[in-house]
């Protein structure tokens, strides 16, 4: 608990206890002694809006190959990559008409501004047209202002202090255009803006090393394991033209992805592999998703909660979303199997963590049999041979999705307890490598930040 007093004479138009708790008033006090130049995000900006978010499932949605790219605040991040696979899609003329104010330029800020990403800044770095949700803040800069220092900025400690400031501690944490408006950033010379840039621009460029190193690590996982269940994959290629048969399709999927011929040789190289294959029916006790919240659920200091995109191959990433226990979310156990159905599919990550966790509807959770070693399990299903398999199954006209047939379906190489050990044992050695590059990349990154705020603050 916290207890402090406010004159009336103090109060800004805000009447929430955080936006006036001491440590801001202090913070505030210090940024205002610098004797560098101070500019607010309105003065700077020639434009701060943000999207809309057409019906869900409604005819604004399209495929990939038609539609226009739809940004939302869990598809941005600090390094400007954005996947373009995860996105949703929204036709040209939603995109030309109804949100023809939100449409994206490169070089505009993106600031997540509802939500579990908020705080979030991005730039966007692309030329193909694209646009965005209301969970976005698009602030486009006045010419001579270089969005590359801006970011910099708002993602040091003086940006994400005001960011947490303003933003409204309810149950769906929000920062409307106004408050992003008032955003005060320091303007020290251009020598040293450069400076700030290029020592962030080198950081970035550490990181994506160590992330391709990790990738890496993971290529040599699949292709060690691989090797020890004697599985040999062919060079794999979609063709545009093929035959199918009509007693191929009778009953089943009329998709063409869904017969491409290279799905044919994945499962002939499974079944030639050393040892036998099962079925994952016949390895998974249970499968269940988790359970949805509603903003109202979720609470400051409550349990955990994890979507999709926390789920990791090298583990289950941070989260700042938490749920009450009154609404009686699932909760993951120790040595359950996590993956997602919805979007970024195919990612397993075992459930080791020592408090409870909750998972969301869009979580599968898998209980596998005690006769199996899990970690080698896990270690198969992030394999190619099963990426492949999900792959073929996955479907949904707007986002990928799997389901529990598809997790029953799929062909997993299981050989006897001891070489399952063996495998399991090598993988996470190397997996301690690939933990500790990413550990020096997040460690290196806040140590840029952390020099970036004192260049700034001189």
């Amino acid at each position: 608990m916290e207890t402090f007093t406010i004159m009336s004479n103090e109060i800004e138009g805000r009447i929430d206890p955080h936006f006036y708790r001491p440590s801001f008033i202090r913070f505030y006090q210090q940024l205002e002694k610098t004797s560098f130049e101070i500019k607010t995000i309105g003065e700077i900006a020639e434009k701060v809006t943000s999207g809309a978010t057409p019906k869900s499932k409604g005819d604004a949605y399209t495929s990939k190959d038609e539609g226009i790219p739809f940004i939302r605040s869990g598809d941005i991040s600090e390094d400007k990559n954005i996947n373009f696979d995860d996105v949703l899609y929204i036709k040209p003329e939603i995109h030309n008409k109804l949100l023809k104010g939100s449409k994206l330029k490169r070089g505009d800020v993106l600031i997540a501004i509802v939500g579990a990403t908020i705080g979030q800044v991005s730039i966007y770095d692309y030329d193909r047209e694209a646009n965005i949700n209301q969970a976005i803040a698009l602030v486009r800069l006045k010419q001579g202002i270089n969005p590359e220092y801006v970011k910099a900025f708002l993602l040091s400690s003086l940006g994400q202090k005001q960011l947490d400031r303003i933003k409204r501690p309810v149950a769906r944490a929000n920062i409307n255009l106004d408050e992003i408006r008032s955003i005060k950033i320091i303007f020290p010379s251009l020598e040293i803006q450069n400076k700030v840039v290029s020592l962030m621009q080198r950081a970035y460029e550490e990181q994506k090393n160590k992330e391709k190193k990790i990738s890496e690590f993971f290529d040599s996982i699949n292709d060690y394991v691989l090797s020890e269940l004697g599985i040999k994959l062919p060079e794999l290629k979609d063709k545009m033209t093929f035959v199918v048969y009509a007693d191929d399709v009778k009953g089943k999927r009329i998709d063409a992805y869904y017969y491409q011929p290279k799905f044919k040789e994945i499962e002939k190289a499974i079944e030639k592999g050393k040892f036998g294959i099962t079925k994952g029916k016949e390895v998974f006790e249970k499968i269940e998703s988790g359970k949805g919240i509603s903003p109202e659920e979720k609470i400051e200091g409550g349990i955990p909660y994890i979507e999709v995109n926390h789920l990791t191959k090298i583990g289950i990433k941070e989260t700042n979303i938490f749920v009450s226990p009154k609404s009686k979310p699932k909760l993951a156990e120790k040595e359950d199997i996590l993956t997602g159905r919805v979007g970024s599919i195919g990612t397993f990550v075992i459930f080791n963590e020592d408090k409870k966790m909750a998972f969301s509807d869009n979580i599968l959770r898998i209980k596998v049999k005690e006769s199996l070693n899990k970690d080698y399990l896990v270690f198969v299903l992030n394999s190619s041979i099963i990426t492949y398999q999900i792959d073929r199954s996955k479907k949904g006209s707007l986002q990928d999705v799997i389901n529990q047939k598809t997790l029953e379906n799929l062909k997993i190489p299981l050989p006897p307890i001891e070489i399952q050990n063996k495998i399991a044992e090598e993988v996470k050695r190397r997996m301690e490598k690939a933990e500790q590059l990413q550990k020096e990349a997040k460690e290196e990154l806040e140590k840029a930040k952390a020099e970036v705020e004192r260049m700034i603050l001189g």
